[in-house]
């Protein structure tokens, strides 16, 4: 696979198929059937967090989903909402430098999506910048048996 690219509208209703993408690709290129849950789980809050901004700052632009095979299994998702925002910045690990923001049913910490996916990938990276921002996921591929 070199890469497969989706996009869809900033709705809440995509972020499904975002995940059930990300787990078919995974499973097709030979990522462990063990690390397919933190896939699907990872890939929903950082689609769910794409959304989220998107919706908050009222831009319309797709969220885009980019799966690739760079010898690991690579997903990265991105939205376009320009600059930094709440924790992005700062280190992901702890309940340190979290703000409160205000969510739909009450109060959350910002940045728990975050700590979330953080937890269940070892290998993850967040960048913002002026054209939005990119939550980077690798996950390693089984070793091929010829």
């Amino acid at each position: 696979m070199a890469s497969v690219e989706l996009r869809f509208s900033p709705l809440p209703a995509h972020v499904r198929t975002a995940r059930l993408v990300a787990v078919a690709a995974a499973r097709r290129i030979g990522v462990d059937e063990d690390a397919l849950d933190e896939i699907r789980l990872a890939v929903g809050e950082a689609a769910a967090r794409a959304v989220r901004r998107h919706q908050a700052h009222e831009c319309d632009d797709p969220v885009v989903v980019s799966l690739s095979d760079e010898g690991t299994f690579v997903v990265e998702v991105s939205d376009r909402v320009p600059g930094s925002v709440d924790t992005d910045e700062r280190p992901m690990s702890g309940s340190a430098g979290f703000t409160a923001v205000s969510g739909g049913d009450g109060v959350f910490p910002s940045g728990v999506d975050l700590a979330v996916i953080a937890g269940l990938v070892e290998d993850v990276t967040v960048t913002s910048g002026p054209g939005g921002s990119v939550v980077r996921m690798c996950w390693p591929l089984r070793p091929r048996v010829d």
